[in-house]
């Protein structure tokens, strides 16, 4: 069945349900450091350009701000001009919620009604975190409901029901493609059907030329439709390639590539393992005039030279067999200075974590025994968080693999903090590094306050 979602030792040990923060941590925070307002931070490539971490970790671990549980759902929050925004569902209810970053203390809740129910048996919470952005918020359900919200008070400006407008057939695991802001436009992967298409078989579901929507992000009026595309669980990449502007959306069957103002495509790469129960969940890679793609069923991963109108095959896996450069699951991996690393593998039984040479695919190093796990990027090291909750914290070295540190969040009675899944990859924002286990939502001190 498949999977998505999504040295020195030391214990964290902390109350059940506990805030330990200070005014002077207070007041340096609303100062220091950077928002993350969407998917994988302000460069959408889940890197920060925050400095000053702990590092090694001390033996006490690093200082436990607040942890709070949290409802289903796999996406971690995001945070805006001192608002954090966490999205997830309880019971029949989907429920976004506005706290202080620094205290987790509620602020406003919006909810609505959601009857989703998982085809493989997993959470029937959201996979999307919420998009923030001009004093609005976005949040998109795994049942498809898309909402902009008034990021002060909650009040609903917009929606759309896309299932029920575009003819969306569930997919897999439903929704889990998170939206973007160009300009204007919030543009977001609905991937939908003609009428009548809910009835048949999913291998026979077929496109409407709704890959990609583009709407008003002001008023929700759809500006340009894309694509005759299923929707998958990578969300879109934006970049500035040759003075021009690029959207690429690595969908179901493969790679849109289009140009984000008017939604005119340039062209589509088809990737996709042949297996019927395959996602793409691994988010593009935007170097220079380069993409790199990853998927963990079949071909593997490819990087592309492109240019309007098409592109080149620098280098792929396809033919490679077994020794695949990279198969990245949901992970998006993590380029750095001629170098990406990420989680390959399909199950946490052949997971490694790994450090490939762009240019040439070549496999640099690879650690297994990790479980799958996902990277933030921060100050020359690598917070990486195992889906059984294991926290390291590494060296960013394409020569080897270099542990700094490594721990468990616990509770004063000795229970994890983290539980299986931790799908979601820890994010950062103003100091605090917030991480998500099943069922709760935890903040860490990464960098003392000055």
């Amino acid at each position: 069945m498949m999977r998505i979602f999504l040295f020195s030792c030391c214990v964290l040990v902390v109350g059940c349900s506990g805030t330990f923060t200070s005014s002077a941590r207070e007041e340096s925070q609303q100062n220091e450091g950077s928002d993350w307002a969407g998917f994988l931070g302000p460069n959408g490539d889940s890197t920060s350009p925050e400095k000053g971490i702990v590092s090694p970790w001390p033996r006490t671990g690093l200082r436990i701000v607040w942890e709070k549980k949290v409802g289903e759902g796999y996406g971690m929050p995001s945070i805006s001009k001192g608002k954090l925004y966490q999205f997830d569902r309880h019971d029949n209810t989907a429920r976004v919620t506005c706290m202080d970053p620094r205290t987790g203390a509620e602020q406003w809740k919006f909810e609505y009604p959601t009857e989703y129910r998982d085809k493989y048996g997993y959470s029937g919470g959201p996979r999307c975190c919420p998009v923030v952005d001009d004093g609005r918020v976005y949040v998109f359900g795994s049942e498809g409901m898309l909402h902009c919200l008034d990021a002060s008070s909650g009040k609903l400006i917009w929606k759309h029901d896309t299932q029920a407008e575009y003819g969306v057939v569930q997919n897999f695991f439903g929704v889990g493609s998170a939206p973007l802001i160009e300009g204007d436009l919030l543009i977001a992967q609905i991937g939908g059907s003609p009428k009548g298409s809910e009835m048949a078989p999913f291998d026979e579901v077929k496109g409407n030329g709704t890959g990609v929507v583009a709407f008003d992000k002001k008023t929700g009026k759809e500006k340009w439709r894309a694509s005759d595309e299923l929707a998958s669980y990578a969300a879109p990449r934006l970049a500035t390639i040759d003075k021009r502007r690029w959207c690429f959306v690595f969908a179901r069957g493969g790679l849109v590539a289009l140009e984000p103002a008017s939604g005119k495509v340039d062209f589509h790469l088809p990737w996709r393992a042949k297996a019927f129960e395959s996602v793409n969940a691994s988010t593009p890679v935007i170097i220079n005039n380069q993409v790199f793609l990853s998927e963990t069923y079949g071909p593997g991963s490819i990087l592309l030279k492109v240019k309007p109108g098409g592109h080149e095959v620098v280098w792929d896996d396809a033919k490679k067999g077994r020794n695949k450069s990279m198969q990245c699951h949901w992970m998006t991996p993590i380029y750095h200075e001629g170098y990406l690393y990420g989680c390959s593998g399909r199950h946490d039984s052949n997971a490694e974590l790994r450090c490939i040479e762009l240019a040439t695919g070549k496999v640099m190093w690879s650690e297994p025994n990790l479980t799958r796990t996902s990277l933030l990027m921060v100050d020359g090291h690598f917070i990486c968080l195992a889906e059984d909750g294991v926290l390291r914290l590494l060296k960013v070295n394409p020569n080897k693999y270099e542990e700094v540190s490594k721990t468990e969040l616990r509770d004063r009675k000795g229970e994890p903090l983290l539980e299986y899944p931790c799908w979601a990859a820890p994010i950062l924002s103003h100091g605090l590094l917030y991480l998500r286990g099943k069922d709760r939502l935890v903040c860490v001190e990464l960098i003392p306050s000055r």
